[in-house]
């Protein structure tokens, strides 16, 4: 306002922050700004939406259903909208927030930083709204028109255009109100928190479920102790019993000194085994009761049911630990050159850390070029051959989050955080389990990138052993290769042109075969006839050997640009099967000829029938073997088909 007033100008859109942006817009759409017009507010929606969009993405918030994600998209959308009213059916956002970046980075240096992510996003997002906007815009004029006199949307109405067409709940109303209408909000909020109420329930479902939530009524409780997780320090513990129940041949014990992992943050439980004195048992699941950590599994031996005082030993599998340990310190190398090679605005969006193999989702809006894949995987493997040490430290959150540690906006953190960091390279909050030095990684392979939803892409990866498998079961798969095509690995790429220019050769040479019949043609009749009129008409009776309906079509485009004439092939299939085709050429029609008259007087003779079109026609003859009787009345056929037409 102050700049407003400063300028001269009457409204904070006319100075010169706004300006660039409208005129932006007036180049766009083709027509000047008019404040006062039907249009202008328009004109002044695109220029703010694009500074809110601009500045969102740069401070790193990327498009969603969720939070501030909603509210970005939710903005630009509306701005999109606008677009639309100015019956523009294309992008138009992205050229008014490369204007932002133009007239605002150099007081803002992290929009040019990051120009490339703010406009490949915001084109993205314009093309996925504009590619439903207008079934959407169809659908609320039904529901306009089948609304009668009581001028109200229902809120089942917007709720659809919500759930269906993308349209948030305001802009549905800016375009109701537009009509002098309404939308019944409450009604629309009702159906909103329903939705949300069973995507909880589900989720809390799933999760009772992948957690086996009990509570501890049914158990044998020994002690109230709390429990310790040692398992960042060590796999295997000496600890006595907390509480315990038995089912059937399965096991169920709750550990004082609890060295098993349970599944968190992407990170699978661990497996391992725990025992008593004539007895053991294979953990085969980890999961939470009550607050605690309980482990069970299939039970050998006698196994005594007095737990009190009985020390028992637990031990985790040191080798699926240690390979899960590889991937899971791996995904933060990997996190940390995504975001090094493709922007800031790489953050991650799920994960799986299992002992044969990582994934990792993350939010970018385009495929990995062939290059950037590369780089990515060489970032990470110069990461793990640095041997950088992996420290843990645990932290006050705020604390952690000012030094930089990457946290998780979908995560509920406590006032203290455990920080995992690779000096220079990596810092984020983690509970995981993680190498000591990043050496101990080994290698990284990425096998696998994809889009899993909008804006978000993942990584398939392995590590340690399994990436050396993958490699030697590559480096097997060229030298069997290499084998069956006679040479060397090492050759094995000239090789394989050499066997394409050879196929391009043969292929070549089959064409040619084919336009011949493929050798097999048998000349049955060969005749110039001469007219009435004095025209001479070529006629050509053929037995051809062909492999198929376009092996003798072949043959007679071959004819009709030979010279031409009127040609009858007998054509034998390889099943067993002969049909009869005619080809004329365009002097022989202009004289009344025709491919389809041909071939149903040569069919005729011997029982078939047929047609087609004037060059070229084709029947079917009931007895193969009396194809040289047909073929022997071709030349009488045309004559008389000459004849009529002159006559």
């Amino acid at each position: 306002r102050l700049a407003a007033v400063l300028q001269g100008v009457d409204s904070n859109f006319h100075t010169d922050l706004f300006l660039p942006l409208l005129e932006r817009v007036s180049e766009v759409v083709g027509r000047p700004y008019d404040s006062a017009g039907p249009e202008g507010m328009s004109y002044r929606v695109l220029a703010d939406h694009a500074r809110s969009v601009a500045f969102l993405l740069a401070d790193g918030v990327f498009p969603s259903n969720e939070g501030r994600g909603n509210v970005l998209r939710r903005i630009l959308r509306r701005a999109v909208r606008h677009a639309w009213l100015m019956d523009r059916r294309e992008p138009t956002l992205v050229a008014v927030v490369e204007a932002v970046i133009d007239t605002m980075a150099d007081v803002y240096p992290e929009l040019e930083a990051r120009r490339e992510h703010l406009l490949r996003t915001t084109l993205g997002e314009e093309e996925r709204f504009l590619a439903t906007i207008e079934g959407g815009l169809e659908r609320f004029e039904e529901f306009v028109g089948a609304a009668g006199s009581e001028g109200t949307i229902s809120g089942e109405d917007a709720f659809r255009l919500y759930d269906t067409f993308g349209f948030p709940l305001d802009l549905t109303q800016v375009m109701a109100r537009e009509r002098g209408w309404t939308v019944d909000e409450a009604a629309f909020k009702a159906l909103l928190e329903e939705q949300k109420a069973r995507s909880r329930a589900d989720r809390a479902a799933s999760s009772a479920a992948m957690e086996g939530e009990e509570d501890l009524s049914d158990w044998t409780v020994v002690s109230d102790a709390e429990q310790e997780f040692v398992g960042y320090e060590t796999t295997g513990s000496e600890t006595p019993v907390l509480a315990a129940r038995r089912d059937g041949d399965r096991l169920h014990l709750i550990l004082a000194r609890n060295p098993f992992y349970l599944e968190s943050g992407g990170q699978v439980s661990d497996r391992g085994e725990v025992s008593g004195e004539g007895w053991r048992m294979d953990v085969e699941n980890v999961r939470r009761v009550e607050g605690y950590t309980a482990v069970s599994g299939p039970v050998e031996g006698t196994q005594p049911e007095a737990w009190a005082d009985r020390v028992l030993r637990a031990r985790v599998l040191d080798a699926e630990r240690h390979d899960t340990a590889r991937n899971h310190t791996a995904t933060h190398l990997l996190h940390a050159a995504l975001r090094n090679r493709l922007g800031t605005h790489v953050v991650q969006r799920g994960s799986l850390v299992a002992p044969d193999r990582l994934r990792f989702d993350f939010a970018h809006d385009a495929p990995l070029t062939d290059e950037e894949r590369a780089e990515i995987e060489a970032d990470v493997n110069r990461g793990i051959w640095d041997d950088h040490r992996v420290t843990t430290r645990q932290m006050a959150l705020d604390d952690a989050v000012a030094a930089g540690a990457m946290a998780l906006f979908s995560e509920n953190y406590g006032d203290r955080v455990r920080v995992v960091e690779v000096p220079g390279v990596s810092m984020e909050l983690c509970g995981g389990t993680h190498v000591r030095h990043t050496g101990e990684i080994g290698l990284f392979r990425i096998v696998g990138e994809s889009g899993v939803a909008a804006g978000v892409r993942r990584i398939e990866a392995l590590t340690g052993p399994e990436a050396f498998r993958h490699l030697t079961d590559i480096q097997g798969q060229l030298e069997a290769a290499a084998s069956t095509l006679r040479t060397r690995p090492e050759n094995l790429i000239r090789r394989a042109e050499q066997l394409l220019e050879e196929k391009a050769q043969l292929e070549g040479l089959i064409q040619e075969l084919r336009s011949t019949g493929g050798g097999g043609e048998d000349v049955v009749a060969e005749e110039t006839l001469e007219t009435a009129t004095g025209a001479r008409i070529l006629v050509r009776a053929v037995q051809l050997a062909a492999r198929d309906a376009d092996d003798a079509r072949a043959w007679g485009d071959a004819f009709l640009e030979g010279g031409g004439g009127v040609a009858v092939v007998a054509a034998h299939f390889p099943d067993g099967k002969t049909t009869l085709f005619s080809f004329v050429s365009d002097d022989v029609i202009g004289r009344g000829v025709r491919a389809d008259a041909v071939v149903r007087g040569v069919a005729e003779r011997v029982g078939g029938r047929g047609g087609g079109r004037p060059h070229m026609a084709q029947a079917g003859i009931p007895d193969a073997d009396r194809a040289p009787e047909a073929l022997a009345g071709v030349v009488e056929v045309v004559r008389g088909i000459a004849s009529e037409t002159e006559g």
